[in-house]
C-alpha cells in the first residue's frame, strides 16, 4: 500500500513525502534522516515509518519529547489510520493514503487542516471538523535550460557590465567543475593555472606543494613544482625562500609590490633586473596544515596585481586544497579495493587448496563423482561419515563447484551451541529480544544469502529448533528472535552428521519430515581406515603443508614409518593424521620421519569393543577388532554372496525388510564389492 505524510510549517501544509512499500522513513534532527525536521524539540534521530504486514506504523525511537498522534503520546509501535496527524516538537505530519484526501475537497479524510496555533502544546479533541487546505495554483514551467551557463566559456563573463565579484564567483565555480573532474595532480594544477592566469593579472606563476614522506604523507619541508607557466618574456621563477618560509609559516596569503630585495623576491633575469612588480603567495590549507603554495606575479607595472587578486587567489587555493584532499581519498579507496581484491583472491585460492579431496582411492573417486553430480542442483544435501573424515571440506567442494560459488558459504556447527542460542544464531535476533541483546543481530540464514549455509551436527539439533528450521527449508519466511517481520532467504542447505540418522528417528529423537528433507542427496564419506591406499598420498600432503609453514626440510617418510602410518585404524581418521603428521614435522629430528617420530593413541574406534590401535597391539590369537557397522557390512555380503545375491531369500534370512536390505547395500556399497567380485 503506498502512502503519503503531508508535511505542515508554521499555518500551511507545504510539502508531501511518498512512502514506498517496503521501504523504512525516519524522522528526525540529523541530516541523515529521509525527513529532517528542524525543530530543537526534535531529537536526532526521533520517529520511524515501517510496514508490517500491509500496515504502516509508526515507532518512537526513545526521543526526548516524545511523540503524538492526535494529540496522544505513543509508547508502544501505533498502526497508522488515514487522516493520522503525526506530531513531533511543533512539526506536524499527516498519513494518508491518497493524496486527493489532502487537497481541497469537502470529503477530506484529514482530522485537522487548518492553521495551526503554536502556543498549544497538542492537538485538542475538538480539532475534527472538516477544514481543508488553501487552494493551490498549478504548476507553470517558466524556463528551460540543458546546462548551467556558470560552467560555460563565454565572453559575456569579461563584459564590464558585469560585477568583478560576480565573474569572479562564476569562474570559481566552473574551475571547481573542472577540478572534480580531474584524475591526477598535475592535470589539477594546470587546471588551477589556467583559471588564475584567466581571471587575474598575472604573467607568470606556479603551484608547488611540499614532498611525500615514506608513508605517502606531505609533510617534508621541500617544496616541489607541479606546474608552472609564464606569459611574459622570462621564464618561470621560483618563489623566494623569504616568502616561502613566511606564508608556510603564518598560513596567511601575502600580497607584495615594488619589493627589490632579490632574497625577498628572488625573481631576477640575468642582467639582474627585478622582473616583477607584484606578487601573491597564497597557502594550500588543509586541516591547519600548509600543504603547499599559489606563486603568481606580474612583470608589467601597468598590470599591478591587486587585492581582489589576493581573494580570487587564496579561493582558488582553498578549492585546489579540497580537490588533493578527495584525489588522496580516491587513491586510498583505490588502493584498498585493490588489497581487498587481492586478499579475495588468496582467500578463493586458500579454500580451493583446502576444498580439494587428497586421495586416488576407488571410494575417493565415488565421492568425487557424488560431488560433481550435487553441485549443480538445488537440493539439500545430506553428508554423512565419522568425526574427523573431512565433511565440511566436502560441502566446501559442493558450494564452490556449484553456481553459488560467488555467494557466501557460511558454516555452523550445531552441537557447539545451547537450544537458544542456536535459535539465535541461525534466525538472528532483534535488539532487546533477550538479556545481552543489545543490537540487531542477522542469522546465519540471512548472512548465507544467495549461497551455502553447512550445518554440522545436524543430528545434534533440538525438537524445537528442529520444527523451526523445517519450515524454513520448506520455503516459508522466518522472524528473528523477538521480531515479527517476515525474512524469506535464497540458501542451499548442506547438512553433516556422524550419527545414524534413521536409529535417531526411530527413537524419537529426530523429526521423520526434517530426515526425509534432508535426505534428498547423500554422499557418504569413508572413513580413513577404509581406503588406507590414500594414506601414504594425505601423508605427504600434510608433510609438504607444514614443511612449508614451520621452515623445516624434512624429505619423506620411512619404509617403516610409512607401515606403521597404514596399519594403524585412526580413530580420529583425517583430523588426527593432521595433528600427528603435524607433530611429527616439529619433532624429526633428521631428514626423515621415522617411525618413533609418530605418536599414536591407543584409542579404540566408533563402535569398537576390544582394545585396539596400532597394529602393534593386536592379540597374538589374530582376532582384529571392527565396529558392529563394519562387521554388519561383512555379514550382509556373505549372506548375500551365499544366496547368489537374491535380495528377497538374503532379507528373509536377515529378518529385514527388503527396501532396508536396499538402503544398507547402498549405505556399505555393496555393489562395489560384487563388481570387483565378477572381475
Amino acid at each position: 500500500m503506498t502512502a503519503y505524510l503531508v508535511i505542515r510549517e508554521g499555518s500551511k501544509w507545504t510539502d508531501v513525502f511518498r512512502l514506498v512499500e517496503g521501504e523504512s522513513v525516519t524522522i528526525g534532527r540529523a541530516p541523515t534522516n529521509a525527513i529532517v525536521v528542524k525543530d530543537e524539540r526534535c531529537s536526532r534521530n526521533h520517529a520511524e515509518i515501517f510496514q508490517i504486514q500491509q500496515q504502516w506504523t509508526l515507532r518512537d525511537l526513545d526521543s526526548r519529547n516524545g511523540t503524538q498522534v492526535d494529540g496522544d503520546v505513543i509508547s508502544a509501535d501505533y498502526p497508522l489510520e488515514p487522516g493520522d496527524i503525526i506530531r513531533i516538537g511543533n512539526s506536524h505530519l499527516a498519513f494518508v493514503d491518497n493524496l486527493s484526501h489532502a487537497f481541497p475537497d469537502p470529503t477530506s479524510v484529514l482530522r485537522t487542516s487548518r492553521p495551526v496555533d503554536e502556543s498549544r502544546s497538542a492537538l485538542s479533541d475538538d480539532d475534527d471538523d472538516e477544514s481543508v487546505f488553501e487552494p493551490v495554483e498549478p504548476t507553470q514551467i517558466t524556463h528551460r535550460r540543458d546546462q548551467s551557463r556558470f560552467l560555460e566559456a563565454s565572453s559575456h563573463d569579461d563584459q564590464p557590465a558585469t560585477p568583478k565579484v560576480g565573474r569572479a564567483a562564476t569562474k570559481l565555480c566552473r574551475l571547481a567543475f573542472e577540478l572534480a573532474k580531474t584524475t591526477d595532480v598535475v592535470s589539477l594544477a594546470n587546471s588551477a593555472m589556467a583559471a588564475l592566469f584567466e581571471s587575474t593579472q598575472i604573467d607568470a606563476g606556479g603551484l608547488l606543494l611540499r614532498g611525500r614522506d615514506n608513508e605517502g604523507g606531505r609533510t617534508l619541508e621541500t617544496l616541489e613544482v607541479i606546474a608552472s607557466r609564464s606569459e611574459s618574456a622570462h621564464r618561470y621563477h621560483r618563489v623566494s625562500q623569504f616568502l616561502a618560509s613566511t606564508v608556510m609559516r603564518d598560513g596567511q596569503g601575502v600580497l607584495a609590490r615594488n619589493v627589490m630585495d632579490d632574497s625577498q623576491l628572488g625573481a631576477r633575469d640575468s642582467s639582474g633586473d627585478i622582473l616583477a612588480t607584484s606578487v601573491i603567495c597564497a597557502p594550500i590549507r588543509q586541516d591547519g596544515n600548509v600543504l603547499g603554495i599559489l606563486h603568481l606575479y606580474s612583470t608589467d607595472a601597468a598590470r599591478p596585481l591587486d587585492p581582489d587578486d589576493l581573494e580570487f587567489s587564496l579561493a582558488v587555493a582553498d578549492t585546489v586544497s579540497m580537490t588533493l584532499q578527495n584525489l588522496d581519498r580516491r587513491q586510498e579507496l583505490a588502493e584498498n579495493l585493490n588489497w581487498v581484491r587481492d586478499e579475495n583472491v588468496q582467500l578463493r585460492e586458500q579454500l580451493g587448496v583446502q576444498s580439494e579431496i587428497v586421495g586416488g582411492s576407488e571410494a575417493m573417486h565415488r565421492v568425487a563423482q557424488q560431488i560433481a553430480r550435487a553441485a549443480p542442483s538445488r537440493s539439500t544435501v545430506l553428508i554423512r561419515g565419522e568425526s574427523g573424515v573431512g565433511k565440511e571440506l566436502v560441502a566446501r567442494a559442493v558450494h564452490y563447484s556449484s553456481p553459488r560459488k560467488k555467494g557466501p558459504f557460511v558454516c555452523l556447527n550445531c552441537a557447539a551451541l545451547s537450544e537458544t542460542l542456536l535459535e539465535s544464531e541461525l534466525f538472528g535476533h532483534e535488539k532487546g529480544a533477550f538479556t545481552g541483546a543489545t543490537h540487531r543481530k542477522l542469522g546465519k540464514f540471512e548472512s548465507a544469502n544467495k549461497g551455502t549455509l553447512m550445518l554440522d551436527e545436524i543430528g545434534e539439533m533440538s525438537p524445537t529448533i528442529q520444527a523451526k528450521f523445517l519450515r524454513v527449508l520448506e520455503g516459508h519466511p522466518f522472524e528473528r528472535v523477538g521480531g515479527s517481520e517476515a525474512i524469506k532467504a535464497d540458501v542451499r542447505v548442506i547438512a553433516a552428521t556422524n550419527r545414524d540418522l534413521e536409529k535417531e528417528v526411530m527413537e524419537g529423537r529426530f523429526r521423520r519430515d526434517l530426515y526425509f528433507r534432508l535426505h534428498v542427496l547423500e554422499i557418504i564419506v569413508p572413513a580413513l581406515r577404509k581406503r588406507p591406499e590414500d594414506i601414504p598420498e594425505l601423508a605427504r600432503y600434510f608433510l609438504h603443508r607444514y614443511n612449508d609453514e614451520t621452515g623445516r626440510r624434512i624429505r619423506d617418510f620411512t619404509p617403516r614409518a610409512l607401515e606403521e602410518l597404514q596399519h594403524y585404524r585412526w580413530p580420529g581418521n583425517v583430523r588426527e593424521m593432521k595433528n600427528v603428521i603435524e607433530r611429527a614435522v616439529v619433532l624429526a629430528r633428521g631428514e626423515f620421519i621415522d617411525h618413533d617420530d609418530l605418536i599414536l593413541s591407543t584409542l579404540k574406534t566408533a563402535g569398537d569393543t576390544e582394545t585396539g590401535g596400532s597394529s602393534a597391539n593386536l592379540p597374538s590369537d589374530g582376532f582384529v577388532p571392527c565396529s558392529l557397522a563394519e562387521m554388519e557390512q561383512q555379514h550382509i555380503l556373505a549372506t548375500l554372496e551365499s544366496t547368489g545375491w537374491n535380495k528377497s531369500k538374503a532379507a528373509s534370512i536377515l529378518g529385514i525388510e527388503r527396501s532396508t536390505l536396499d538402503r544398507k547395500i547402498q549405505r556399505y556399497e555393496l555393489n562395489a564389492h560384487r563388481e570387483a567380485a565378477k572381475r
